[in-house]
């Protein structure tokens, strides 16, 4: 059961992942998902700038730790992502072309809340009955 519960972690840690990357033009639908979006890109750049432990690879080390195995050698990034997703000397390219898309996306989830705004076309706020 560890097993699947550390498979399920990383599973959940990748969508994490995602989501700080890709999370912003969810807003460009669902304006109010960009407080959460704003949460998660901050913690992001917590846990990799600072050193604060990321809470989901504490969960998968415990989980691993349940299998008789150690800790995540390096963390969840140096193990599953540099040189196996991307090679470690890209890693500076991949933070700009991270920080554009994050950016990117801000812009425009605010570009469309003011078009909605001026063209009365934001979702209404309540429900008529009658």
């Amino acid at each position: 059961m560890a097993a699947f519960l550390a498979h399920l972690t990383v599973g959940v840690h990748v969508l994490a992942l995602l989501y700080i990357g890709f999370g912003g033009f969810l807003a460009w639908r669902w304006p109010k998902t960009l407080f959460v979006h704003v949460f998660f890109a901050l913690w992001g750049i917590l846990v990799n700038v600072f050193p604060i432990p990321c809470p989901l690879t504490a969960l998968e080390n415990y989980f691993r730790h349940q299998q008789g195995l150690g800790d995540l050698p390096g963390g969840f990034n140096e193990y599953y992502i540099y040189d196996t997703v991307f090679p470690r000397e890209m890693m500076p390219f991949i933070a700009v072309v991270a920080l554009a898309v994050v950016t990117i996306s801000y812009v425009g989830a605010y570009l469309r809340w003011k078009h909605r705004e001026q063209t009365g076309d934001a979702p209404a706020h309540r429900i008529s009955l009658g």
